[in-house]
């Protein structure tokens, strides 16, 4: 059993990047799912599937590279921790690299990047920050 599952998510990808994997599979679970469809919007990730199997449901991410082989996604780093919860009001996200990143968000209104949230005025966990 892992303590934090998230974690969990982001050093697989980070993981699947180094080794340039095409693809990554780990356990399902909505929350990861949630937190891969915003990186696959921003453009980090290529794809993300829920495959279904008998004892549990996987997920699968594709991983995204450049025309030349490059990383996407270059780092990508944990915030709220299992033991140590970090939340942010809207004026609170950090603007990561000056906006070329993004923070990911858990609010009220479900998972979504940095800028959606200063949009629609709402703060909520920081999860996770990624460029």
């Amino acid at each position: 059993m892992w303590t934090d599952p998230i974690a969990d998510l982001l050093t697989r990808i980070r993981n699947g990047v180094h080794n340039r994997a095409k693809h990554v599979a780990m356990p399902y679970s909505n929350f990861k799912l949630a937190i891969c469809r915003v990186l696959k919007d921003e453009g980090y990730i290529a794809d993300v599937e829920r495959i279904e199997g008998k004892p549990t449901d996987v997920l699968r991410v594709t991983l995204k590279y450049g025309p030349r082989g490059e990383q996407v996604l270059r780092s990508i780093r944990r915030e709220s921790k299992a033991g140590c919860r970090k939340y942010v009001a809207v004026d609170e996200i950090p603007k990561v690299l000056n906006g070329l990143g993004i923070a990911i968000v858990s609010t009220s209104r479900g998972v979504m990047s940095d800028r959606k949230c200063r949009q629609e005025r709402l703060g909520g966990e920081l999860v996770c920050t990624a460029y």
